[in-house]
């Protein structure tokens, strides 16, 4: 289809866009048959660990989000028509009746939620759980993180509790809310329904009460506070616009597809793949297959499995860093490509990979014990992780298609991943479907979108906001190459239980 009419001329919008491993404030302008994105600021998300927990540092990453505003407002050298915030899920802040934060948000790698869906499962099922919220069994989910925190002192005083995009635009805007796309990451979210799933807050003990009115994408949620103008230097009044708060369900959105039948793989810290449907899968061999419904724009639903993603290779390049070894990722990468294929690979989503050290050793322990060799040096481990990630993107875009009926004719890859020549050739080996690798910037393109379209500076759904994705978005094609026999010689290797736990 062809790209929106616009129904404005052009305006500046600002994407408040934060991950696991760094925040940025993108300023865009749409309109006219413009779509273009800059960045602002960017900013480091350092976690913190305290007495044990680790912490994220929600007010470092409120300090970037303010100097990425004002650079934002200076540049665009007018008023802003907007600003969204999205981030990664499930984690969240807890209030006071007061409105105060009552301490900085648990990071999802915390071993606070350990053992814990163990617990949950003896008042409520897997099986019936899955069938009540469609999400896929991980243990940092919000609900875990709810039930392990239950006796605390913060959540005996939380009178409210904001989600980690929601507790920023609040304080941007003084007015609470939850964002449904993210909501729908807590396990606590009816896909059916697209609202609370009581019978389940009630099996576990979760007050639904603690989360403000739910707003959807396009909702706006308030303007930019007198405190927060000052702070940055913005014209009031700017809006302040609830989108897919959730950055993968954003980065849905920036995905360049032509057509349904295509399937998406958000990559970063993780590979979030699947495909996007009109209504959930909610049967047992679903769950059983680990997938998960979360919510997307327009009534739409996200078919995904959480894979590992780049967090095994961002793991091993700290690692090396710590032990001095200094490894320029560029150079890695060729020297990677020019490694033999397939020698080792491992199971990316197993859960030996998901807490942070020492990943390269992991990974050697886990070729060695599985009975493959062990990478000899860097460019090896590299490889074994690329090739690793590429046999899970694979495994997923199959069996999304097998349990859903819905066809694939093309794998859009997105989001920081996008960047990685390597990964997205090798994806399209493996999977043996074109790969059409960009933008980069799918979450805050698909933030500002959205935006765009509740400002009436565009209109028309998602295939028409597509649609000046693909004729605006640098993007690059790759062909499936190679010996198709050997991705299903290590595909088989994985499914017979020779590589993983």
């Amino acid at each position: 289809m062809s790209a929106p009419t616009p129904t404005a001329a052009a305006r500046d919008f600002a994407a408040v866009d934060l991950g696991a491993s760094s925040g940025r404030v993108m300023l865009a302008r749409v309109g006219g048959g413009e779509l273009s994105l800059r960045e602002a600021h960017r900013f480091a998300n350092h976690p913190v660990r305290v007495r044990g927990t680790l912490h994220w540092d929600i007010l470092a990453l409120w300090h970037g989000v303010l100097t990425g505003l004002r650079v934002a407002g200076r540049e665009a050298g007018g008023p802003l028509a907007g600003v969204g915030v999205d981030s990664w899920a499930v984690d969240y802040g807890l209030l006071d009746a007061s409105g105060a934060l009552l301490g900085n948000p648990v990071h999802y790698r915390d071993g606070r939620t350990d053992g814990v869906a163990a617990r949950v499962a003896e008042v409520l099922p897997p099986r019936e759980l899955y069938a009540a919220t469609g999400l896929q069994e991980l243990p940092f989910n919000t609900v875990y993180q709810l039930v392990a925190a239950r006796g605390s002192a913060q959540l005996a005083a939380a009178r409210q509790l904001l989600l980690i995009p929601d507790l920023i635009t609040y304080w941007l805007t003084g007015r609470a809310g939850t964002e449904l796309t993210n909501a729908s990451t807590t396990q606590l979210i009816d896909p059916r329904t697209r609202g609370w799933s009581r019978p389940v807050a009630e099996a576990v003990g979760v007050d639904t009460g603690l989360f403000p009115a739910l707003r959807r994408p396009g909702d706006p949620a308030g303007e930019v506070i007198p405190e927060v103008l000052a702070e940055t230097g913005l014209a009031g009044p700017v809006p302040v616009w609830s989108v897919a708060s959730h950055d993968t369900a954003s980065a849905v959105v920036g995905v360049p597809a032509a057509g349904d039948r295509f399937a998406y793989i958000a990559t970063g810290t993780w590979s979030l793949a699947g495909l996007e449907l009109d209504a959930p899968v909610l049967s047992e061999e679903s769950r059983r297959a680990n997938f998960t419904n979360e919510l997307g724009v327009d009534g739409t639903v996200r078919y995904l499995r959480n894979i590992m993603g780049l967090w095994l290779l961002q793991e091993c390049l700290r690692e090396w860093e710590r032990a001095g070894a200094g490894y320029a990722l560029e150079p890695l990468l060729r020297e990677a490509a020019r490694a033999e294929p397939l020698r080792s690979v491992v199971d990316a989503g197993d859960p030996e990979f998901i807490a942070p050290g020492d990943m390269p050793g992991r990974i050697a322990r886990a070729c060695a014990r599985t009975g493959q060799p062990e990478p000899r040096d860097a460019a090896e481990t590299v490889r074994c992780v690329l090739d690793s990630l590429a046999l899970a993107h694979r495994a997923t875009v199959r069996e999304a298609q097998r349990l859903s009926g819905r066809s694939v004719e093309t794998v859009h890859v997105v989001g920081g991943g996008a960047r990685n020549e390597l990964l997205c050739q090798l994806t399209a080996d493996a999977c043996g479907l074109p790969v059409v690798a960009g933008p980069a910037e799918a979450a805050a393109l698909g933030n500002v979108l959205v935006q765009a379209r509740a400002a009436g500076v565009l209109g028309g759904g998602l295939a028409e906001l597509r649609g000046l994705l693909r004729a605006t978005a640098p993007l690059r094609h790759h062909e499936p190459m190679g010996d198709a026999g050997a991705w299903d010689r290590a595909a088989a290797r994985i499914a017979g239980g020779e590589v993983g736990r």
